[in-house]
C-alpha cells in the first residue's frame, strides 16, 4: 500500500506529505528548515482547519480499526472466492453429469434431448414408430392362444423390430412362437399351420434377421407355387425390412427374363420366386448360390407336386451342404414325407392343426347340377350381404362367365 495517502498534504518533511521522504539534494539549512517548518505549520493550521488531525491515541484506535477492517474485508474476500468456486464446480458437475463420488468417479455424460429422439438405439424409440391403426377385427383362437411371448424375446435387430411394429404386429402368433426361435438357431422345420395364422412372417422374420447385409450375395431363396404368392411374400419382406438394407428380389415365370438378369448384377440379398424361374437363373450362372445358407418352401404340398418337385430337388444342388430348409404348408400329403426323409433327417416338426379350417369359420356346400350353379350363386349373392369374396373355378372358361 503507497505510505503518500496515510498523510494528509504538507505533513512530513518530503514531498507528497511524507515525514520518511528525503530529497537527493543537500539537506536544508537550519533557517531555511525553520522557514519550511513555518510554512508547513501554517499548512497544517490550515488543513487542520478544514478537518482535525486526529490524537494519538484516537489515530491509534482508527488503525486498529481499519486493520480490523481490513481482515473483515479479506475474509469476507477469501469466503467469496470460496463461494464462487463450489459454485463453478457445481455448475460443471451439473453439465458432465459426474457420479457423486467425485472428479475420480467414473463420467457419465448425458447425451443432448435431441439426440435421444434421433437414436434408434434409445429406450423410447416405440414411440418414435409410425404404427398403422389398431386393428379391431375378431381373432380366434388360431392366432390367440399363444404363449404370451413378445417380438423383443427373440434377441432381433432394433430396425427389424421396428419394420415388425409398423407392419402392424403386436405379438407374435402361435405360429411364429414355435418356428422364430427354431430357425434362427439353424435347424430345419417340417411346420403344418392355417392359413391366415401368420405364417409368412413365421419364416419372414428368421431370414431377414440371418441376413448379413453387408455381404453382398444371396443368402436366402423363398420358393413358392405361383406368381400371386411370389409378388405378396416380396411384399412382406419388404415391409418387415424397410429399415434394414436388405435387398429383396422377385423373380417368377412370364416376366422378363432379361431383367432378371440384369437385376441379378445389382445386389440382391434375399431371393423370393418360382422354382422354374429361379433354376433357369441358376443354370445360366447368372444367379449363385454358394452363399444360400437358408432355403424356403411355402406352401411345399403343392411345392412337391409333380410338376415342381424335380425342379425342387436340382434347386436343392446348387446350395452348400450346411443349408438350412424350412418347409411351411397346411397339409402333408405322402410326397412331403419322402422329400422330408431324403433332405430333412432331422427337422424340428411343428403342428398346430387339428382340423384344416380356421376356427370360427363356419362352412356350407350344395350339391346341384352342372346347369344350376351359376344360378345358386346368383342366388346366394342376392340373399346373403357379403362385402368380400372369392370365387374358385376348375376352368378358364367357367371364370370367363
Amino acid at each position: 500500500m503507497d505510505p503518500r495517502a496515510r498523510y494528509p498534504p504538507g505533513t512530513g518533511n518530503g514531498r507528497g506529505g511524507n515525514p520518511n521522504y528525503y530529497g537527493r539534494g543537500p539537506p536544508l539549512s537550519q533557517n531555511n528548515h525553520h522557514h519550511h517548518h513555518q510554512t508547513s505549520a501554517a499548512h497544517q493550521q490550515q488543513y487542520v482547519q478544514r478537518q482535525p488531525q486526529p490524537q494519538p491515541q484516537q489515530h491509534h484506535q482508527n488503525n486498529q480499526q481499519q486493520h480490523h477492517h481490513q481482515s473483515n474485508h479479506q475474509q469476507q474476500h477469501h469466503q467469496n472466492h470460496h463461494q464462487q468456486q463450489q459454485q463453478q464446480q457445481q455448475q460443471w458437475l451439473r453439465r458432465n453429469q459426474i457420479t457423486a463420488a467425485g472428479t475420480s468417479g467414473p463420467k457419465v455424460v448425458a447425451p443432448p434431448p435431441a439426440a435421444v429422439g434421433n437414436d434408434p438405439s434409445s429406450q423410447d424409440w416405440k414411440a418414435q414408430l409410425k404404427l398403422p391403426p389398431a386393428d379391431t377385427r375378431f381373432r380366434t383362437e388360431d392366432v390367440t392362444a399363444t404363449k404370451g411371448n413378445e417380438f423383443e424375446d427373440y434377441f432381433l435387430k432394433r430396425e427389424l423390430l421396428m419394420g415388425i411394429y409398423e407392419k402392424g404386429f403386436e405379438k407374435p402368433s402361435p405360429i411364429q412362437e414355435e418356428s422364430i426361435p427354431i430357425a434362427l438357431t439353424g435347424s430345419d422345420i417340417l411346420a403344418r399351420a392355417k392359413n391366415g395364422t401368420g405364417k409368412t412372417a413365421a419364416f419372414c422374420i428368421p431370414a431377414l434377421e440371418k441376413i448379413d447385409q453387408d455381404k453382398n450375395a444371396i443368402q436366402v431363396v423363398i420358393v413358392v407355387p405361383t406368381r400371386e404368392l411370389a409378388l405378396q411374400t416380396s411384399q412382406v419382406c419388404k415391409e418387415l425390412g424397410k429399415h434394414l438394407k436388405i435387398q429383396v428380389m422377385v423373380t417368377t415365370g412370364g416376366t422378363s427374363l432379361k431383367d432378371d438378369i440384369v437385376r441379378l448384377y445389382q445386389p440382391v440379398h434375399l431371393l423370393v420366386g418360382t422354382p422354374g424361374r429361379i433354376l433357369d437363373l441358376t443354370k445360366k450362372g447368372v444367379c449363385i448360390l454358394k452363399d444360400c445358407s437358408m432355403l424356403v418352401m411355402d406352401e411345399a404340398d403343392k411345392l412337391l407336386s409333380p410338376e415342381f418337385q424335380p425342379s425342387i430337388e436340382q434347386l436343392i444342388r446348387y446350395l452348400p451342404a450346411s443349408r438350412q430348409i424350412l418347409m411351411f404348408s397346411a397339409t402333408f400329403p405322402v410326397t412331403v414325407k419322402e422329400f422330408k426323409d431324403k433332405y430333412l433327417p432331422k427337422p424340428y416338426v411343428i403342428n398346430l392343426m387339428d382340423e384344416l379350417t380356421l376356427k370360427g369359420i363356419t362352412q356350407f356346400y350344395a350339391f346341384v347340377e352342372e346347369r344350376q350353379k351359376v344360378h345358386c350363386l346368383n342366388t346366394l349373392f342376392s340373399k346373403l350381404q357379403i362385402n368380400q369374396s372369392i370365387i374358385f373355378c376348375n376352368s378358364v372358361n367357367r371364370v370367363e362367365l
